[in-house]
């Protein structure tokens, strides 16, 4: 029976976010987007993962501007975005106020799909998301952090795909952030996975190893019903498999996507453009688009590599670098063996840096890693042993259970903290993930509007009311 595959394209999110810090703005965007809403795409990645951030600290950007904006040009085709569970946007675990409210201003600004995932595959840390987006009528996709380890089986995974599946959730992703994945595993994995559940399944990975295209190709023939990929010009190296020859490969098969190659490769020649000018600014490093086995063999994403090095660097030590890979799996094991994806692989990666410098492991704990082990950021997916708990983090208390469950409502307090600045309400989401950009960018806003300087004036606020 013939099986369109879903094509979700990632060149407005994802792609960007791997090749060049997240740093292509709306500007950059909208001379095509009238034609991306065209191709007829599963959906489109634009907004979440990174792109909040970088928006506010780096672009002087409205992130909810760029998402209305997008939704206005795109009004055929499903806008989706990457939220990290109970973490939102930002890096720690937020009350569920916040949360809910998030999912409500992004489903209202445009957002179709929700692609929800959590670092330490804890479902507890998912449910309110997943929940609030179904309130708003969104799909919520839940997404499984992939990585290896001896916990890591096709048994783990499929009683992981089961409990999402329980949730409510109305599709699952595979999420393969490190490129981890090889062709013949993928289709073994999505395999169990569709064997175990009714619900639709889609593929997410890199391309950094020089594999994703066959994981893709053999995740379609193991029966998977979506895969994520990029333009060409800004695919392959760490960010993913081409859009155009994805849609070559399949063409003609049972599985043929119905895309249309030459309006892919219309939009193919503005992205080259686009590429041109992100090498020639120096934003796009060619060295990136480069195959680097590096991550299957240290299991370490390419952005956790390229931190790592950067850190001893600082301590002028790069020359331990291969001593800190070899400590990245200790320290791993050790800390329950989390995924390392935002945030688990700085908090890893950091602490292992750490114990190769001072020469003695765990002389020295950072408090994000100490937090880890205490339980702050969920439940770990192997057990900790009783006595590296206590060694790490001494007579403090372990939290066993869901850590929002001991963060009160703060939605309200942090509307009052920013009420001077805001314009619109989804600027206290803004305030609540980032206070320090965001304070920074609304007096800039303010600046730009009003000619105010340093002082919100009456009449800013009386325009904008909350």
């Amino acid at each position: 029976m013939a099986k369109k595959i879903g094509i979700t394209e990632t060149v407005l999110r994802d792609a960007h976010q791997s090749l060049i810090a997240t740093r292509m703005t709306i500007e950059d965007m909208l001379p095509i987007l009238d034609k991306l809403d065209k191709v007829g795409f599963h959906s489109l990645e634009c907004w979440g993962g990174a792109t909040f951030d970088a928006c506010l600290r780096f672009l002087n950007e409205d992130p909810w501007d760029r998402l209305r904006t997008i939704r206005k040009n795109c009004p055929n085709t499903k806008l989706q975005m990457l939220f990290r569970g109970q973490n939102m946007l930002g890096y720690r675990h937020y009350a569920d106020d916040a949360v809910e409210y998030l999912v409500q201003r992004s489903v209202a600004n445009g957002i179709d799909i929700i692609r929800i995932f959590d670092a330490l595959n804890d479902i507890k840390n998912l449910n309110v998301s997943i929940k609030a987006a179904k309130k708003e009528g969104a799909h919520a996709q839940v997404a499984i952090s992939y990585t290896t380890g001896p916990v890591f089986t096709h048994e783990y995974y499929v009683d992981y795909a089961k409990r999402i599946e329980d949730t409510g959730a109305d599709s699952i992703c595979i999420k393969d952030m490190a490129a981890l994945l090889t062709p013949y595993e993928t289709y073994d994995l999505v395999k169990a996975i569709k064997g175990a559940v009714k619900i639709p399944v889609q593929l997410h990975t890199h391309y950094t190893s020089g594999l994703a295209s066959m994981c893709e190709l053999k995740a379609v023939e193991a029966g998977v019903d979506m895969i994520d990929t990029a333009m060409s010009p800004l695919a392959l190296g760490t960010s993913h498999a081409p859009t155009e020859s994805m849609v070559a490969a399949l063409q003609g098969t049972e599985y043929d996507t119905g895309l249309d190659l030459v309006l892919l490769n219309e939009i193919r020649e503005y992205f080259m453009t686009l590429r041109a000018k992100y090498i020639k600014s120096g934003l796009l490093d060619p060295s990136l688009l480069a195959t680097n086995t590096k991550a299957l063999i240290y299991q370490v994403p390419g952005g956790m590599l390229s931190n790592l090095l950067s850190q001893l660097k600082q301590a002028g030590q790069a020359d331990k670098l291969e001593d800190v890979l070899q400590e990245v799996p200790r320290v791993r094991k050790d800390s329950g063996y989390p995924p390392l994806v935002t945030p688990t692989s700085q908090i890893v990666g950091t602490q292992a840096v750490y114990n190769i410098i001072t020469g003695e492991r765990y002389k020295m704990c950072t408090n994000e890693f100490k937090d880890l082990v205490a339980g702050k950021y969920g439940t770990t997916p192997m057990p900790i042993d009783d006595a590296f708990v206590k060694k790490i983090i001494g007579d403090a208390p372990r939290i066993t259970c869901r850590p929002a469950d001991l963060i009160k409502p703060e939605l309200e307090s942090l509307r009052k903290e920013c009420a001077e600045w805001t314009e619109q309400e989804e600027d206290v989401l803004s305030y609540a993930q980032f206070p320090k950009v965001a304070m920074d960018f609304f007096k800039k806003r303010a600046e730009k509007k009003y000619g105010i300087d340093g002082k919100h004036a009456d009449a800013a606020q009386s325009i904008h009311p909350v």
